[in-house]
């Protein structure tokens, strides 16, 4: 199939995009990366009036430390996130991640910001978000508003943005002492969708968990966090017994349905599977840091 016919913009500022915004009305659409955005028009799944293309904009690129944070610009693309030494030392939850995004090639395209908007269950990003307790900045004509990930995906595709409204960046909190990032997803084929997925954080002193969030992708209509298999963890050590205890603590916590990639039961059984998996993961880099 072929696009619907569109008009097509470009904003060089904010200032810019909510003037454009104004004018094209309620059916025209922010155009980023378009990774996600292209594709639905070729099915004509989205038939917006008009795109704004906003990818030009500086104000909403780059990464940057501000003391005990880091910001990053919603325009900042998977591939610039994934080389920034930043990321890398400061938020290695996200450096984990980009790999694991789809292709080079829509890597190098595609937004974090585009991402976490178009709030995909199946994504690693917004699971992510939600795992490191990130703030998404919200930019309007009006100002701006910061709403926690854990209440900005509100279900299949939708999120806290109101129409006029775009997504200038992302505040995550460095990474902490005693604090473990891991990404850990299923595949069928490298590039798919994940079958099942979480991104895991602990933090820990002397091998016991003091704090864990486990948020999981492809379990639900939005990232699915698992507080029961956390609690699991807390002033435990991170042993081979506990790990098995919050597998099991996690079948409280999801409720799959199931799609493509299995039924309900099978779905469990993946989540098991990559929760285990991330926490092995963890607690052998616990044993490393301690030797």
């Amino acid at each position: 199939m072929k696009a619907p016919d569109f008009t097509y913009v470009r904003a060089e500022t904010l200032d810019d995009a909510f003037r454009l915004k104004a004018q094209h009305g309620p059916d025209s659409r922010w155009l980023a990366g378009g990774q996600s955005l292209l594709a639905a028009l070729a099915f004509r799944l989205s038939e917006p009036t008009a795109l704004i293309d906003i990818s030009k904009i500086a104000a909403l690129k780059g990464v940057t430390l501000n003391g005990g944070s880091v910001c990053i610009g919603a325009g900042t693309t998977h591939s610039a996130l994934g080389a920034s030494e930043v990321i890398r030392a400061h938020v290695p939850l996200l450096a984990q991640a980009i790999p694991e995004i789809a292709h080079v090639a829509i890597r190098n395209r595609g937004t974090i910001g585009g991402s976490l908007a178009f709030a995909d269950p199946a994504a690693e990003l917004p699971a992510c978000c939600v795992a490191l307790d990130a703030t998404i900045v919200i930019s309007g004509a009006n100002g701006e508003r910061r709403v926690s990930a854990r209440d900005f995906f509100h279900g299949l595709y939708a999120t806290a943005l109101a129409d006029a409204e775009l997504i200038a960046a992302i505040e995550v909190r460095v990474i902490q002492p005693g604090e473990q990032h891991a990404l850990i997803e299923v595949t069928r084929r490298s590039g798919d969708y994940a079958m099942a997925g979480v991104a895991a954080v602990i933090r820990h002193t002397a091998r016991t968990v003091e704090a864990a969030r486990f948020a999981f992708f492809s379990m639900g209509d939005k990232p699915v966090e698992a507080p029961n298999a956390a609690q699991a963890l807390i002033g435990q050590a991170l042993d081979a017994g506990q790990i098995e205890l919050a597998v099991r603590a996690m079948q409280r916590d999801l409720d799959p349905a199931g799609d493509l990639n299995g039924g309900p039961e099978t779905k469990r059984h993946l989540a098991g599977v990559v929760l285990r998996r991330a926490l092995t993961q963890l607690a052998s880099d616990t044993v490393r840091t301690a030797a």
